[in-house]
């Protein structure tokens, strides 16, 4: 048996270990969460590498893709200082390859229920593979990092819109206090509605589950969100909002769906591949990725809640 192991820096409260088949391997998938403490999740990926297969960075990712061009943050790097031997992924390879089939998989199932093709996109920066799927089939697009992230009542629309504000603001940000730009520990239990209209505006909301949950209203009627990392807990306020369907990107197994980060960790402990991932460099991994995923038939699934 393998084993891939996400340490996140979000809440232990959704902890969990499942025992999956892949590509012949029986995979073991744990996912440890440290409730914010970045020093105790340092201190979990030093006591555990060379010992697992592959770690997935959870809460957190070590940085951003746009395109080709990537973005280190700064602030994270400090997560895995100790690990020398054990290959790391924050989830980039999938969302740059699984999640651009996100908007052909809700068009094809749930075109007919979608009057009004507009989209709330909550983080361009930290999914732009999900982000280009909507911005390309055509969907008129709000892409919410300045509001989320920062704060600043700026809808971005555009591609171009989008790189000007990441080529300006992430050399910055990167080096900021992750805790400051994204919900962690028990925070993310917390719910603070925020920019309200642009939820009633869209049909869909994509983007990570945290910051759906965390910044929506209680009316969701008629909703359909699209995101990956979700418990039975997260679906239970989702319908109890209303929402209508939920899309996940990663697979559910016993119940829930993991991460990108964990399920790439998961490809990656199934190749048996041991040299470092570099995403700056990351031409050939993420053809490689784009491969897995074809021949894992890994593709969004759609749940009506």
């Amino acid at each position: 048996m393998k084993r891939a192991v996400s340490i996140s820096i979000g809440s232990a409260t959704r902890d969990k270990t499942v025992e999956i088949e892949l590509m012949g391997e029986t995979i073991r998938l744990e996912r440890i969460g440290t409730d914010g403490d970045m020093e105790k999740a340092a201190n979990l990926y030093r006591d555990l590498d060379g010992k697992v297969d592959a770690f997935g960075v959870g809460g957190a990712v070590l940085g951003l893709m746009l395109d080709d061009r990537w973005y280190t943050l700064q602030s994270v790097q400090s997560l895995i200082r100790h690990v020398h031997q054990t290959p790391v992924v924050d989830g980039t390879g999938l969302k740059m390859t699984l999640e651009r089939k996100a908007a052909a998989v809700v068009d094809e199932q749930l075109g007919s229920e979608i009057h009004h093709r507009k989209a709330l996109l909550m983080s361009g920066v930290d999914r732009y593979g999900l982000s280009r799927s909507f911005m390309d089939a055509g969907y008129d697009c709000v892409i919410a990092d300045l509001m989320f992230a920062v704060g600043l009542p700026f809808p971005i629309r555009t591609d171009r819109g989008l790189k000007r504000v990441a080529n300006a603001l992430i050399p910055i940000l990167g080096r900021v206090p992750f805790e400051w730009l994204y919900p962690t520990g028990e925070k993310q239990e917390v719910r603070t509605p925020k920019f309200e209209k642009y939820f009633s505006w869209a049909s869909v909301i994509a983007g990570d589950c945290h910051y759906i949950t965390h910044y929506m209203p209680d009316d969701m009627h008629g909703k359909i969100i699209v995101t990956n990392t979700t418990t039975q807990a997260d679906r239970e306020l989702l319908c109890s909002c209303g929402v209508k369907h939920l899309v996940t990107t990663t697979p559910v197994y016993d119940g829930r769906s993991f991460g990108t980060n964990m399920m790439e960790a998961a490809i990656i402990a199934a190749l048996g591949r041991t040299e470092p991932v570099d995403y700056a460099h990351s031409g050939e991994y993420l053809e490689l990725m784009a491969k897995m995923v074809d021949q894992l038939n890994m593709t969004p699934k759609v749940q009506e809640l």
